[in-house]
């Protein structure tokens, strides 16, 4: 049991990786989409050779593939590049606190899609939450409004990302289920690309697909084999706590104390909802593929 919270602990830990990766390939003079399709291009060849090993194959029923497109699109295209981009325009340590708005969402969409009920829990969560984004973007050391807007929507389709998750396992395993919904996302991304990128740029895309992408999805799947699906997405939580440390560490990014607040509110809220969580393993571990 002890091994398994330390493999979740690890994976999150990658996790808050993402955005001081994107940070420093920014640095690089990349822009978004293309940060984003060099590591969805490394994670498929990877995930790819993981599943040969595995032994799992790479067949798929034609009339899934529809669905795939459409898992692609929002959970890697456009999910992927809204986080970056507001890492880019603000700071990791926003951009993660907004990406932690997804519970909000999530709860929204249950009760619209899957009529799951309002407790008193998540009703407190979405409060804490929304209390926690007005903070962290408190009067006088707040954001741009477009900032805002992307981060705000950088959750919206995270949350997407664990609704389609749902469908996706209930006829795939998940490393199955994560290479195609990676592979149609490539395909979107292919447009907006721009393939000359810096020899110095490289190691860093390279090491973008190999830490919080796949590595941190392999070791958050076998953590679900020893851990309890509610105590695993509670631990995950560690996520933006990770990307805020090393964004002071590595960058000098600050929070004040009124958005110190806001993010401790923010955490909060996401912890209540994963508290309740009744989902099976196999549909958090695609769900928290970021």
């Amino acid at each position: 049991m002890r091994r398994g919270y330390i493999l979740v602990f690890l994976a999150a830990s990658m996790w808050g990786t993402l955005g001081i990766f994107a940070k420093y390939l920014n640095g690089f003079g990349l822009d978004t989409f293309t940060m984003v399709f060099y590591r969805v291009l490394f994670a498929i060849l990877l995930l790819a050779g993981y599943l040969k090993v595995r032994g799992i194959n790479f067949s798929i029923d034609r009339s899934r593939l529809r669905f795939y497109a459409l898992y692609g699109f929002f959970s890697i295209f456009l999910f992927y590049s809204l986080y970056f981009y507001t890492v880019t325009i603000s700071s990791v340590s926003f951009a993660v606190l907004l990406l932690y708005t997804a519970p909000v969402y999530s709860i929204i969409l249950g009760r619209l899609i899957f009529g799951e009920s309002l407790t008193r829990e998540k009703l407190l969560a979405l409060l804490l939450v929304m209390v926690g984004v007005v903070l962290v973007n408190g009067s006088g050391d707040g954001f741009s409004t477009r900032a805002i807007v992307f981060g705000l929507l950088t959750g919206l389709t995270y949350a997407l990302y664990g609704v389609l998750a749902k469908f996706a396992v209930r006829k795939e395993e998940p490393e199955k289920a994560l290479f195609y919904t990676l592979l149609f996302g490539l395909f979107f991304l292919l447009p907006f690309t721009d393939f000359s990128v810096p020899s110095g740029a490289v190691p860093y895309l390279f090491a973008l697909a190999l830490f919080p992408t796949f590595l941190g999805y392999i070791l958050y799947n076998h953590a679900l084999k020893e851990v309890e699906v509610s105590r695993a997405s509670i631990i995950a939580t560690v996520e933006p706590v990770v990307a805020i440390v090393l964004a002071f560490l590595l960058f000098g990014e600050t929070l004040s104390a009124k958005q110190l607040a806001g993010a401790v509110l923010i955490i909060c809220g996401s912890i209540i909802v994963h508290a309740g969580e009744k989902e099976s393993p196999e549909e958090m571990a695609l769900e928290e593929a970021h």
